[in-house]
Order: structure tokens, then sequence, then C-alpha cells
């Protein structure tokens, strides 16, 4: 069962949409694949309770079935940091319990699978824990996602930094694009950062409007996760 921790740069790189890419990618491959969110803000009550849009993604682009709750156990309503939603939903958040609702969900041992954070790196869960510290009590190799925009360089540079201080492997990032609008100088910004990161590049992703992951699979370079 090969395992990762997914995190990107900020909020808004497109995080989802890139798990969504790797879980089509890896089921192409022949390979049972399960993605969870232990924790997501910003969720609605559809008529079956609170749901995530993220979740409801990954979900869909999974290829083993599970509960929702299974995939998204921890839901707030504001879409703000966790700590902070939890704080307005009168929830506490705390390390171990959402390590207990990981390892719960990966009894069922896929081939593939995926714990996307939320936001960056270092979001707080608490006053005292943030979601690098759930990466840590996981161990699993990390896939940094960055959104191509001016200032990424800095922002992967950091966020591969306190990866590794954290003391787990960046095994690799994807490179999204979450507008239309070019960016100046993209392919010296990618030159850049794959050089300053010392991982190699899974994916380049281009914008696709209306968001179809499946229709960028083979943009995707498993090898490099040695599955």
């Amino acid at each position: 069962m090969s395992k990762f921790f997914v995190t990107g740069t900020d909020t808004e790189v497109g995080k989802t949409f890139a798990s969504c890419v790797l879980l089509e990618a890896a089921r192409n491959q022949g390979l049972s694949t399960l993605a969870l969110k232990p924790v997501a803000a910003g969720c609605e009550d559809l008529g079956e309770g609170m749901r995530n849009e993220d979740a409801i993604a990954l979900q869909k682009h999974m290829s083993m079935t599970l509960p929702y709750e299974q995939i998204n156990p921890v839901t707030l309503s504001a879409p703000t940091s966790p700590h902070i939603a939890a704080q307005l939903d009168g929830k506490q958040l705390s390390v171990s319990r959402l390590l207990g609702f990981c390892r719960g969900a990966l009894m069922t041992r896929p081939d593939f699978a995926l714990v996307e954070g939320a936001g960056g790196w270092r979001v707080p869960i608490s006053p005292r824990e943030t979601l690098a510290d759930l990466a840590k009590q996981l161990e699993y190799p990390v896939i940094l996602v960055v959104n191509l925009k001016l200032g990424c360089l800095n922002h992967a540079m950091l966020s591969a930094e306190a990866i590794r201080r954290d003391g787990l492997e960046l095994v690799g990032w994807v490179a999204n694009r979450t507008t239309a609008q070019a960016m100046d100088h993209e392919e010296a910004y990618i030159s850049s950062i794959q050089s300053g990161l010392g991982a190699p590049l899974i994916a380049n992703l281009p914008f696709l409007a209306g968001g179809r992951p499946d229709a960028l699979a083979e943009r995707v370079n498993l090898a490099c996760l040695n599955l």
C-alpha cells in the first residue's frame, strides 16, 4: 500500500483537483485508490448531513467505496482556518482523533491512498497543534501542490523547508494553475522550483475549465512515486 500526505503552498492552490488527477492516474494503472480529507471547513448541509465539495470530489474520483463520514470525518461550517471554524462550531480538534480516523479508514488497504490536508503545511487545528502534526504522526511521504503565480517560489521553498524540518520526505510536487491567465516566465519558474525543491515534478497541470481530472491523468508521472 502506497500512502501519501497532500499539502499545498497555501489555500486555494488546487490540492483537491491535483489529488483527483493523481487518483485517476493510479486507477488507470489498475490500482485500488482511496482518499481522505480528515478535516474540512466550509461545509454545508446538503440534506444528508454536512458535506464539503472537496471531500465529495475525492469520493467521486477514488475507486474504493467508503461512507462520506469516513472520507471526511470532521466537518466545519465556516470557510476559514480549522481552529477558528472549530471554535465557532463548538468543536475540539486534536491530532490523536484525526489520526484514529485516518488509520480506521485505511484498514481497507487500498493500493494507493492520499490524505489531503487543509490550506498550507502549518494550518492550526487548535491552539497547540497543526495539520503538520498529523502528517508527522502518519509519517507518510509528502506531495506538495504549487499554484503557479507570482510569489510561488518563496511559498514552495518555505513549505519544502518546513516539511523536511519536520522529518518527512518531500517525495514530489505538482505544478497547478487555478486561472486561465498565463504566468509570465512560467517555464523559468518551474525550472527554479524544480531545482530548489530537489524533488521530482509529478505532474504539470494546465488550467482546465469545468475541471475534469480524468482528462489530465496522462500527465502524471507515477513512476517517480515508485508505483
